[in-house]
């Protein structure tokens, strides 16, 4: 059983969710519920939960500021919100999970069998550095975020945005090679890192890759054309994208 707390500054939405919880995740004991963020820092303190559903936008602050003031970060956690895009970005670049409100029973279901998967993979507890590059990117502007979460299935690996030199295509998995000679298999396709890594930095140059511009040292017109990255690696750009590409690369 995983005791768990939800932070909701709704009574209504906060008694939904624990009636969603009761009838579809029996997996899940609800220790308490707290409606600011002084109560959820207090009830976390005090109870020890193992999962905190956490609202994002509260009255006194936000879920990350519960966060920002407790010194354990020990536990897993669903962000809850309602339509901030910005938290819901910094979530995702912290391969967290969240829930939209209105919350959907079968999202709340899959979210938590994710959290219990984990758990039985040895992976128990969200990685507290996992949690500290979230704080520390929402902090930024969302243009501005410096790292990213990258999930290896026995490990999370947070990386600086600036060290991705390329992405590949590997299925539902996404091969992330970074600077210095790191690479890493990672959970969620490439059309995921595409929609989340910053636009400005990387362009999809063909079906299979994703390449970071600032690491990009040629393009070779040769062969239908490619780019050279700064690990030597060549990466084909295919026709179809040869002209957004190159708008990109000389912005007319």
């Amino acid at each position: 059983m995983i005791k768990a707390v939800i932070v909701e500054d709704e009574k209504k939405s906060a008694e939904l969710l624990a009636q969603l919880i009761r009838k579809n995740c029996p997996d899940i004991e609800i220790l308490g519920k707290a409606e600011n963020v002084k109560e959820g820092i207090d009830i976390v303190n005090k109870l020890r939960p193992e999962l905190i559903f956490l609202d994002v936008m509260m009255p006194d602050g936000s879920g990350f500021d519960v966060l920002e003031k407790l010194k354990d970060l020990k536990f897993d956690i669903i962000f809850t919100t309602a339509t901030d895009k910005f938290a819901v970005k910094a979530i995702k670049y912290s391969a967290l999970d969240y829930l939209l409100k209105p919350i959907d029973s079968d999202e709340l279901v899959i979210a938590v069998k994710k959290i219990i998967e984990r758990n039985k993979s040895a992976q128990v507890g969200t990685n507290e550095e996992n949690l500290r590059s979230l704080l520390e990117n929402v902090r930024q502007n969302e243009s501005q975020f410096s790292k990213i979460t990258l999930p290896t299935g026995h490990a999370y690996e947070i990386v600086l945005i600036k060290d991705i030199i390329r992405c590949e295509a590997n299925d539902n998995y996404t091969n992330v090679y970074l600077a210095g000679g790191k690479k890493f298999m990672v959970s969620g396709t490439l059309k995921h890192y595409e929609d989340l890594l910053p636009a400005q930095d990387f362009s999809r140059v063909h079906h299979s890759h994703l390449i970071n511009m600032n690491h990009m040292v040629r393009f070779v017109k040769e062969d239908g054309g490619y780019a050279v990255m700064s690990d030597a690696s060549k990466v084909e750009v295919s026709r179809r994208k040869r002209e957004d590409f190159l708008n990109k690369l000389c912005p007319p």
